[in-house]
This record gives structure tokens, C-alpha cells and sequence, in this order.
């Protein structure tokens, strides 16, 4: 794949947390999703937006399909790498993927769907700023 069809992509660093851990120091499952919404809300941030803003227009993006697959655990005091990436943004959805990573070790990767939806919680179209901000990947 070369630089150009590659999916905009965005990195951030956590640490995970004691209380994100289970009583045997592994983070628990239910904390995976949380990081990938910190990706996706510092990915938009970093090209721009920002969702307060959009919340405030009355533009909300919901999950509607979240998929978290588990190859290896992290552990308390793990400093992790969550790798956010565009994958595909169409009228009124939006996809991303996910990989976490201790060092070079895959130890999550997941995807999610979001819908684009107006204050009443009916589907709208993603505005055309969010979409030029997301890369204009293909449609889904």
C-alpha cells in the first residue's frame, strides 16, 4: 500500500491504570472500548474538530457497531500504544480500526461503526467539514 491509499491513521500513548485492572493485574475487557474512543476523539482533535463543538451544532456520533478481538493481555502499568485509523465514511456513518500495541506486540485490534445522527436521534448526513476531516475514505 503506498502512502497515499493508506488510511489516515493517529497514535496516542496510556498507561494502564490499577483501577482498569482485574485483581490478577490484566486489564479488564471493558476498558479496550474506552481506549478506542480516546483514539478516535484525539484523532479528530489532531485534524481539527473537535466534538464539543459538534455536539453543540447538534451533530452526535453514536457506536452502533463496536468488534474487539483479544490476542494477548495488557497489564497494570503497561504503556501502550492505541493506532486509530479511518477506514471508511459514507453519508451518515463512519468506520474505524483499532490496534493497541505493548512495544511491537499486537495485543487488541477492533473496528467500529458510528452513526451521524441529529439531536431528535434520527440519522443525518456526516457534515461536510467532519468528512473532509476524516479523510474522505471510501463510502460504507
Amino acid at each position: 500500500m503506498n502512502e497515499s491509499t493508506q488510511p489516515p491513521s493517529h497514535e496516542i500513548e496510556v498507561r494502564a491504570r490499577y483501577p482498569e485492572c482485574d485483581p490478577m493485574g490484566v486489564v479488564h475487557h471493558t476498558v479496550y472500548p474506552i481506549w478506542f474512543e480516546m483514539g478516535r476523539t484525539e484523532m479528530l482533535r489532531a485534524a481539527g474538530g473537535d466534538y464539543r463543538a459538534l455536539e453543540a451544532s447538534g451533530v452526535f456520533l453514536a457506536v452502533v457497531r463496536l468488534e474487539v478481538r483479544f490476542r494477548r493481555p495488557a497489564r497494570y502499568d503497561d504503556l501502550l500504544r492505541v493506532r486509530t485509523e479511518l477506514l471508511a465514511a459514507g453519508p451518515v456513518k463512519i468506520e474505524h480500526g483499532y490496534a493497541i500495541f505493548r512495544g511491537d506486540d499486537l495485543l487488541v485490534d477492533g473496528r467500529t461503526t458510528l452513526a451521524c445522527l441529529d439531536r431528535d436521534g434520527r440519522a443525518r448526513a456526516v457534515p461536510d467539514d467532519l468528512a473532509l476531516s476524516a479523510g474522505k475514505r471510501p463510502p460504507i
